[in-house]
Parts: structure tokens; sequence; C-alpha cells
């Protein structure tokens, strides 16, 4: 399992504060595509305030059919690799900047729980990926554990994480 914690909404609130700094200096819009978290990364970075002039949307899709016309998801990827996949995550990143003003974004699908794991995707398996305009789309797999929220935290906290790594790399 990735992490031994579970982020607090306490540290959460501290990695979006960065985000948010980062994306303040950089003049740049950010976009979420979310499935498994459910819109809670947008959520995060929308508590703070003044979040308006850095966050431009966030999408939530659970579904195939929602993946393919809110992001642009090929359904043959859908099909072949799954939802939660390398090759999903990165349409979806590649999607939302595609279709929102942004300069950035952050994508995220996986199996939060307690069901829908298999043996070769257990519950806990996340994909994230991370753009910005111009640059080339990148992707990791996560395996979190314990329960839906931590798993969903873990998540969040994982995609913030990366969101900074994308912004001062």
């Amino acid at each position: 399992m990735e992490s031994a914690s579970v982020p607090t909404d306490e540290a959460l609130r501290r990695l979006a504060e960065e985000v948010a700094g980062l994306m303040r200096e950089r003049k740049l819009m950010l976009v979420t595509a979310e499935s498994c978290t459910g819109g809670f990364i947008a959520k995060v970075l929308t508590d703070l305030p003044g979040s308006s002039a850095w966050f431009d949307a966030g999408v939530v899709t659970y579904s195939y059919e929602a993946k393919e016309a809110l992001l642009g998801v090929n359904p043959r990827t859908l099909e072949r690799t799954g939802a939660v996949s390398e090759e999903t995550v990165l349409e979806m990143v590649s999607g939302a900047l595609a279709r929102f003003g942004a300069g950035a974004a952050v994508a995220v699908t996986g199996i939060a729980g307690p069901s829908g794991g298999t043996e070769e995707k257990p519950v806990g398996t996340v994909w994230i990926g991370w753009k910005r305009r111009g640059g080339y789309a990148h992707a990791r797999v996560f395996h979190f554990g314990g329960d839906r929220d931590a798993i969903r935290r873990q998540t969040v906290a994982a995609a913030l994480s990366g969101l900074g790594r994308e912004l001062t790399g």
C-alpha cells in the first residue's frame, strides 16, 4: 500500500494552499477531471477563498458515457483497458485541458471500494494523470489501503502533491 497515514482535512488544505500559490504565481487556471474522488479534489481546492482566480472547472465522470461525452475518452480505450487504466486517465487529463481554457489539469480514476475490485485491479487501485497546456500528459498508478474515505483522501493528497511537482518541474 502507498501510504501509511490518511491525510487529515488540515493536511489536504495545506496541499491545496501550495497548489493555489503555484497557480497564482504562474497565472494559470486549473481544471480537475475526477472519477473515484467524486469532486473531492475540486472541493478541497475551492474551499480556499479566492480560488476563482485560478480554478476553472471540475468535471466528475463515473460512467463510460460521461467520460466519453465530457472528456473525449475514446470508447475503444474504455473497452480495451477499462476505466481504471493509464490510457484512460491520460485521455481524461488531456480531454479536460482540450475542453476548458485552463493551463493545467489533474485527472483521477480508480476503485475506492468497498466493492468493485478485481484480482488485476483491487480496491485501492488509482491512476492519477497530470498535464500542463503545451506539455505531455503523464500518469502514475497508486495502490492505497483503508476504507473508501481513506482511499479517496490519499488520492486527493497524491493528486495535489503531483500537481505541485508538475507546476515546479
